[in-house]
């Protein structure tokens, strides 16, 4: 049985593209039998940028339940909150014991802010090692990553090598990267890729006035209501696509070539779409949070796992280091 674990950022709401970009895949891979998957959230990553405390305990209850709204299974599998393993952050000195500066000085979370020092904490030069404590301490055998993350696995195989190495024994697995190559892009109400940087993002969980008033402002271009326009490029079907059926997609190819239909028809139908395909998730979305015990719920059921893995582990940790 492989091990799969995932860390998943608590910041915010998830929008359209983190669903159908990581979401939904990841929860489909859980699904496999010969899989183990750990499922986290990285509350203790976001102190390095967030330092509300309301708003971290927010975005925790959100991300939480997006996943679940999406019946993620949390019996079968292990889904926790980062902060509520304490084993990790005293993993995280062990290993920081055993990293070289250089190593930290060229890991891209740090080099992209290096021009700017004073907006860098020690919490944002040394996340590489809490993120390799974070995937180690579960002997996780796999880690889905984009291209952008690939650098801190290697770090992790490497810090964790190097202990193997020091003490002769096969203390930690070393992990491997598992980049899928067939990740969704999803793009914004801009066109580019969907992202909170960008803030063009569509949060499928809006009440749907909102919803609505958000679709309407997806960018196109000026062409006349009865001309033919072009599907290939208009960034409402480029939207619609991913989440309508066969027979919606080709009716909607047939409006744009036909002419006498306009964006604004073609935003009705993207967010009728939406609706319809989210209808149950966003249902089960507002009653998780309405009632934030049953996401307190679900979350100790897996806490109380990974905690019990995390201490076996450190327990041998502690013992070869002389502890």
């Amino acid at each position: 049985m492989a091990r799969i674990l995932t860390g998943i950022q608590s910041t915010n709401v998830p929008h359209l593209g983190n669903i159908l970009g990581a979401i939904l895949p990841a929860i489909e891979l859980s699904k496999n039998s010969n899989n183990e998957s750990l499922f986290f959230i990285a509350d203790l990553h976001s102190l390095t940028s967030q330092k509300n405390a309301q708003a971290r305990k927010d975005s925790v209850n959100s991300v939480a339940a997006t996943w679940l709204a999406f019946d993620f299974d949390t019996e079968k599998n292990i889904f926790y909150r980062q902060s509520k393993i304490p084993e990790v952050c005293e993993l995280t000195w062990y290993l920081n014991c055993f990293t070289p500066f250089p190593m930290l000085a060229n890991a891209h979370s740090f080099k992209d802010k290096s021009d700017r020092l004073k907006e860098v904490n020690s919490g944002l030069f040394t996340y590489p090692v809490l993120m390799a404590a974070d995937i180690i301490l579960y002997d996780a055998q796999f880690v889905p990553v984009g291209k952008d993350q690939i650098q801190h696995i290697e770090m992790a195989r490497d810090i964790a090598a190097k202990i193997n190495h020091e003490y002769g024994k096969d203390i930690f697995t070393l992990p491997e990267g598992k980049i899928d190559s067939n990740v969704m892009i999803v793009p914004g109400i801009d066109g580019q890729k969907m992202s909170k940087s960008y803030n063009n993002f569509i949060n499928i969980f809006l009440p749907e006035k909102e919803l609505l008033k958000v679709v309407k402002t997806i960018e196109t271009d000026s062409t006349p209501l009865e001309d033919s326009k072009n599907f290939e490029t208009c960034n409402v079907f480029n939207l619609y696509k991913l989440i309508a059926s066969e027979n919606q997609i080709d009716e909607m190819k047939n409006n744009y070539r036909n002419g006498g239909y306009g964006y604004g028809h073609a935003k009705q139908a993207l967010y009728e779409a939406l609706i319809s395909k989210f209808e149950s998730p966003r249902k089960k979305y507002s009653e998780l949070m309405a009632n934030p015990e049953l996401i307190e719920e679900r979350l100790l059921i897996g806490e109380t796992k990974a905690r019990k893995i995390a201490q076996e582990k450190l327990e041998l940790v502690r013992s070869v280091l002389g502890f």
